[in-house]
C-alpha cells in the first residue's frame, strides 16, 4: 500500500501492521491500537483475485464502532461525528468500514480499522471561522490610483474628438 499517509512497519511474518496516530486540535488523543477495544469486526468471503482462496477463506473485513455507547468521546464530540459521518452510520448506530484489499484477513482488518480511525479523526477537526477584514486606506488609496492611469491610458487611445 503506498501513499495514503500510513506509516508502516514489517514485522519477521511479512505481515504489515500499520500505525496511524489521531491528532485532534494539536493533541495526541490516541492511537489505532487504543481504539480498537470499541471496534467490532465482521468477515465475509471477498471478491477478487485469489483463486480457490477466494471461495474457501473470508478475507474481506468489515470494521463496525458504535458511536453512541463510546467511552473514548464526550456527548459534543459523539454529536459532531453523528452529524458529519451521518450517511456512514447505519440505522443501528454503527460506523461501518468495509475493506477487501488484499488477501490476508489481518491486513484487511488493520486497514478497516486505520480507515475508521481516520474517518473519526477528520470528523471531529472544526474548521477555523472566518475573520472578516476590511482593505486597509493605503491599499484604497492604491487600487483608485491605478484605475486613474488606466482611465489615463485609455483615454489617450481614443481618436481626439471633433467638434
Amino acid at each position: 500500500m503506498e501513499g495514503g499517509g500510513y506509516e508502516q512497519e514489517r514485522t519477521r511474518s511479512a505481515i504489515k501492521i500499520f500505525y496511524c496516530p489521531i491528532f485532534i486540535a494539536n493533541c495526541y488523543l490516541c492511537s489505532v491500537s487504543d481504539f480498537s477495544t470499541e471496534i467490532s469486526f465482521k468477515t465475509a468471503r471477498s471478491g477478487g483475485s485469489g483463486g480457490q482462496n477466494v471461495n474457501k477463506v473470508e478475507t474481506m473485513a468489515e470494521a463496525l464502532w458504535h458511536v453512541a455507547s463510546s467511552r473514548m468521546f464526550t456527548d459534543e464530540e459523539k454529536q459532531l461525528i453523528a452529524g458529519k459521518l451521518a450517511r456512514r452510520i447505519n440505522k443501528d448506530g454503527y460506523l461501518a468500514v468495509k475493506c477487501s484489499e488484499t488477501r490476508s484477513q489481518l491486513e484487511n482488518k488493520l486497514i478497516a480499522q486505520t480507515k475508521l480511525t481516520e474517518l473519526v479523526a477528520k470528523s471531529l477537526l472544526v474548521p477555523k471561522k472566518r475573520k472578516a477584514t476590511r482593505p486597509s486606506k493605503a491599499a484604497k488609496e492604491k487600487r483608485l490610483d491605478s484605475k486613474k492611469k488606466e482611465s489615463v491610458k485609455k483615454e489617450m487611445r481614443r481618436p481626439p474628438a471633433i467638434d
